[in-house]
C-alpha cells in the first residue's frame, strides 16, 4: 500500500501562529455518502485536514465523517482535526456572524479551525464589512483563524491597507503549473499569507500533457502526484480532490521522491493562465 505518512505529518505554521497541515482533502462537488466515504477514506488514511464551504451545501456531510472518525479512532481529538469552510456570500457583517454560526451548527464540530470568504464579490465595503465579522468571530473564538479565497493582489492590498487587528491569514486560490498565480502568489509571501492551491491537479485536465508524462515517467509516480508534490514543494497548502479510495490514498504518497530544481522551473513554465472552474480574482 502506498505510504501516506506525509499527508499527515507535514505541517506549515501559519502567521498567527497557529499550525495548518499541508495536505487537504478537497470536496468540492460532493454530498451525501459519497463525501461522507470521501472524508472517512482520507482520515483513515492519514489526512488530517478537510476543506468544506457553504457553498458545497457538504459541511453536514464532512462534519457527521469527522465526528465518526473521532469517536472510533483511538488517540484521536477533535483538535487533531483541522476543519475549514467558506462564507458563501458576501452581504453584511450580521450575515456574516449568522452564516458562520450556521456552519458551525450544519457540521456539528465546537469550533472552525479556519474559515474564509469564498471570494471577493460585493464590492470593497462589503469585502470590510465581512472581514470585521471574521474578526470578532476569531476573537470570540467561533473560528480560529480567518482568511480569504480567490482574492488577487488589489483586494489583499485593500484588505491589508484598511489596518485591520487581524490579517489574513491565508488566500486559497487555484494554483497549478498550469496556473502559476505568480503575482498573488509573490504578494502573498511579501505578506506572510501562506498560499492554499485549489485544484491543484488542474481537474486532470492536463494529465496528458508531454511534460508532465514524461516527469512522471522520470520520478516513477502518477501525473496527480507529481503535481501534489509541486506544489509542496512551492511551499503551498495543497488540496487534491477524489472521491475514490484508491486515488485519495495515491495523491499523497509523494514523500519517496523530490522534484529537481531545473524539474520545478520547467513545470513552471506550462503556465497558461488555465482556469478549472471560475476565477474572480480580478473583480471590482
Amino acid at each position: 500500500m502506498p505510504n501516506s505518512k506525509i499527508a499527515s505529518a507535514l505541517a506549515s505554521c501559519l502567521s498567527n501562529g497557529l499550525k495548518i497541515p499541508r495536505i487537504h482533502l478537497g470536496v468540492y462537488m460532493t454530498s451525501g455518502k459519497e463525501c461522507e466515504n470521501a472524508v472517512k477514506y482520507a482520515l483513515e488514511a492519514g489526512y488530517r485536514a478537510i476543506d468544506s464551504a457553504a457553498w458545497y451545501y457538504n459541511e453536514g456531510d464532512v462534519g457527521q465523517a469527522i465526528r465518526s472518525f473521532i469517536n472510533k479512532a483511538p488517540g484521536i481529538k477533535r483538535e487533531d482535526i483541522f476543519f475549514t469552510t467558506k462564507l458563501q456570500r458576501n452581504i453584511s457583517y450580521e450575515a456574516t456572524k449568522r452564516a458562520i454560526s450556521d456552519s458551525l451548527n450544519r457540521s456539528g464540530l465546537e469550533y472552525i479551525d479556519l474559515y474564509l470568504l469564498h471570494s471577493p464579490f460585493g464590492g470593497k465595503a462589503m469585502r470590510l464589512e465581512c472581514w470585521r465579522a471574521l474578526m470578532d468571530a476569531v476573537e470570540q473564538g467561533t473560528i480560529k483563524s480567518a482568511g480569504v479565497s480567490n482574492f488577487g493582489v488589489k483586494h489583499l492590498k485593500e484588505l491589508l491597507d484598511s489596518n485591520p487587528r487581524i490579517k489574513p491569514a491565508v488566500n486559497q486560490v487555484e494554483a497549478h503549473p498550469f496556473n502559476t498565480q505568480t503575482a498573488i502568489v509573490n504578494f502573498c509571501e511579501e505578506n506572510s499569507i501562506t498560499i492554499e492551491a485549489y485544484a491543484p491537479l488542474a481537474r486532470a485536465m492536463r494529465f496528458e500533457n508531454p511534460t508532465i508524462e514524461a516527469l512522471s515517467g522520470k520520478y516513477q509516480c502518477t501525473p496527480a502526484q507529481l503535481m501534489v508534490r509541486w506544489s509542496l514543494q512551492k511551499g503551498y497548502v495543497t488540496l487534491p480532490k477524489s472521491v475514490k479510495k484508491e486515488r485519495i490514498i495515491s495523491n499523497v504518497a509523494v514523500d519517496k521522491f523530490v522534484i529537481e530544481d531545473g524539474d520545478m522551473k520547467l513545470m513552471d513554465g506550462l503556465d497558461e493562465h488555465l482556469v478549472t472552474d471560475w476565477d474572480p480574482t480580478d473583480c471590482d
